[in-house]
């Protein structure tokens, strides 16, 4: 379902004579400039911002025709962020444009939807060598005669998959850790040996010496490389990059597959690409924040927590919850739901999260989740019957069992969960089992 927001563009972004004039669809004040000054890479900031554009238009899992969406930019403090997703929301794109990558001022802090237009992706595909590149977030004034005159008014379909997806992967990559850094050259000479476009097989990369093996099996310290083709993106940005770092959770033999982040680091920015498990999987549907959302108190958690958040370009969990007073697996479960209003990404460089506001209403996290409200549900016409540690559950006309397992996860008999085997996150009557005891701890 798509949850269309309308953005309201001064005139469209352009490549002009005194630089990159992105246009943007507002913030804090209407059509602010959070921004305003030259990229010192110009030509690899052009590539990744192309690559990012490039993603937003793409599906990768049975492909149609380009979709038209603009990525999102976020300003705060020393940083820029712009993000997005592909059409099927197995790839999140975002390119991180560090302190040493402008050479400027952010001067406001927000986050906004960017027009990339044709003409102004031809324009960035022409940007070469040394020729400065000026980057002004917004346009150089604004009143409203002129805004109302001039006003280019576009409707952006703002998918729910992608206010989902934005919650699932900073749950899932805030449990990645780093697992092979390649230096460039390897990294091209990786990225050529991968299979085409049209591949859908799961394959691991393992680290060797310099460089990445392939194998077909997953193997400690391996990381999992679904749909190699999705990498396309990053080819743009190798001839500037320095290093290639990989990043995913941990991996034992006979492990499912799992999503991974494959980042390029030029020195003034950065380049990821996070893929789904598998080429057909969406990010929307992984199920990662259904727990931390489960919880009674997590919404009221959520606006504390919301409260205290500044535009640091990352957020110290630990400082964090001793200013709200609240444990950190509280301030994290939060910080999840903070994220299905878009409000907190997760970067696995800095292992950190970060802050970011889109338009979006946060009570659409509870109507976005079928599950989650099926379980409240379940819960409200007093369905668990609990046993110790397994608990009974009534669906329609079936009895479901439950178990809650050491590691605190569950299984469950319905066939969610044979399906899936909790790849995807709990069933309803898992989620209701945790809600019905966390009232009774």
């Amino acid at each position: 379902m798509n949850a269309v927001q309308t953005y309201r563009y001064l005139q469209p972004s352009a490549l002009r004579t005194a630089g990159l004039d992105l246009q943007t669809s507002g913030g804090p004040a209407a059509n602010p400039r959070f921004f305003s000054g030259f990229l010192t890479t110009p030509a690899a900031a052009a590539a990744g911002l192309l690559a990012v554009a490039e993603v937003a238009r793409t599906r990768y899992h049975q492909p149609v025709s380009p979709a038209s969406l603009d990525p999102v930019v976020t300003g705060s403090r020393n940083r820029l962020r712009f993000e997005s997703f592909s059409g099927c929301c197995g790839v999140h794109a975002r390119m991180d444009v560090v302190p040493a990558g402008f050479d400027g001022e952010v001067v406001g802090h927000g986050t906004t939807n960017v027009d990339v237009n044709p003409p102004l992706r031809e324009a960035l595909a022409r940007v070469g060598g040394i020729e400065p590149l000026h980057l002004a977030v917004g346009p150089d004034d604004l009143t409203v005669s002129t805004m109302e005159a001039a006003v280019v008014e576009r409707k952006v379909p703002l998918p729910g998959r992608w206010m989902r997806g934005f919650a699932e992967v900073h749950v899932l990559t805030a449990g990645f850790e780093p697992r092979a850094e390649v230096p460039a050259a390897e990294a091209a000479a990786f990225l050529r040996r991968l299979p085409g476009g049209s591949d859908r097989s799961v394959l691991w990369a393992v680290p060797a010496g310099r460089t990445l093996r392939l194998t077909s099996r997953p193997a400690p310290g391996a990381v999992c490389l679904a749909g190699a083709g999705r990498l396309a993106a990053l080819r743009g940005l190798l001839r500037h990059a320095r290093t290639l770092r990989v990043y995913g959770p941990t991996v034992r033999t006979g492990s499912p597959a799992v999503p991974s982040t494959w980042e390029l680091d030029t020195g003034s920015l950065r380049l990821s690409l996070t893929l789904s498990p598998e080429p057909y999987r969406g990010f929307s549907g992984e199920g990662a924040a259904l727990l931390a959302l489960a919880g009674d108190e997590v919404i009221d958690d959520a606006e504390l927590v919301g409260a205290l958040l500044s535009w640091d370009p990352t957020i110290d969990v630990v400082a964090l919850a001793e200013a709200a007073g609240l444990p950190d697996d509280r301030v994290r479960a939060a910080l999840a739901q903070l994220g299905t209003a878009g409000r907190v990404g997760y970067d696995v460089a800095d292992a950190g999260y970060f802050h970011r506001v889109m338009p979006h209403d946060a009570g659409r996290a509870e109507r976005d989740n079928p599950r989650l409200v099926g379980a409240r549900t379940l819960v409200e016409q007093g369905a668990v019957r609990r046993d110790g540690d397994h608990a009974t559950v009534r669906s329609g006309d079936e009895d479901y069992r439950v178990r809650r397992l050491p590691d605190g996860g569950f299984t469950c008999t319905c066939r969610w969960w044979a399906k899936h085997q909790g790849q995807r996150g709990p069933c309803k009557h898992a989620l209701a089992v945790s809600m019905v005891a966390e009232v009774t701890a």
